[in-house]
């Protein structure tokens, strides 16, 4: 049975990264260190030939995206084409807020006092209903609110992409988690947040989704 591809990486270091605050559909650029993980990881996927190019529509994928596509030597694909589906996790009203605070009151009420302790007390789905519970406006996803927007995407990759494409798909760290802990049957540990610039890769076929590896980020070429 042949695959469809999916080469899925987290975007490159940007600004609330590295002050450590809440980053869903808020948006910041890639700091200089974001751009140099953005090149890292262009070079250890130059060689892989993309058939179709994908990012959230959010600048630090986008910026992430045509900085691997402008190190790629086996492919043709200029440009990558926005799938909102992809957006990160939306956080509601604590969009740019401290992340440790944040997270320490979606789970206290609950038991768990930051983002590690929900997921291994609960999982990371509970992690989103607790944040959507804490938002006093309620704006923020809950699990079943964010499975229904990413499933859609996974479904346009199904409809534009055969059976055998290797596909680039540039997205976010929290997206990357639930994705690996849906699919991954339990092997790899989520409650650590990928890298930046880091690859997971995804085998789409009739039958679901496979994780072939996740957050990989060594040096050298990828296969």
């Amino acid at each position: 049975m042949k695959n469809i591809t999916v080469y899925f990486v987290r975007h490159g270091q940007t600004y609330f990264n590295r002050y450590n605050r809440m980053q869903g559909w808020a948006d910041s650029p890639l700091t200089e260190k974001g751009i140099l993980d953005a090149e890292s990881t262009g070079k250890r996927l130059a060689q892989i030939h993309f058939d179709r190019a994908y990012s959230s529509d959010t600048t630090r994928a986008r910026s992430t995206a045509q900085l691997i596509l402008n190190a790629n030597q086996a492919s043709e694909v200029a440009k990558p084409q926005d799938i909102p589906y992809f957006r990160e996790q939306f956080y509601g009203y604590f969009e740019g807020e401290p992340s440790n605070q944040a997270w320490h009151m979606a789970g206290a009420p609950h038991g768990a006092g930051s983002f590690g302790e929900i997921v291994t007390k609960y999982s990371i789905d509970k992690s989103k209903d607790f944040m959507k519970a804490a938002d006093p406006f309620h704006d923020a996803e809950n699990s079943t609110e964010y499975w229904a927007r990413l499933l859609l995407g996974f479904d346009l990759l199904r409809k534009e992409n055969q059976p055998g494409d290797h596909i680039l798909l540039v997205s976010h760290g929290t997206t990357m988690r639930s994705i690996v802990a849906k699919y991954g049957d339990g092997q790899y540990d989520v409650t650590k947040s990928p890298r930046n610039g880091c690859v997971t890769k995804l085998l789409i076929n009739e039958n679901g989704i496979e994780i072939a590896y996740y957050n990989r980020i060594d040096e050298g070429p990828l296969e």
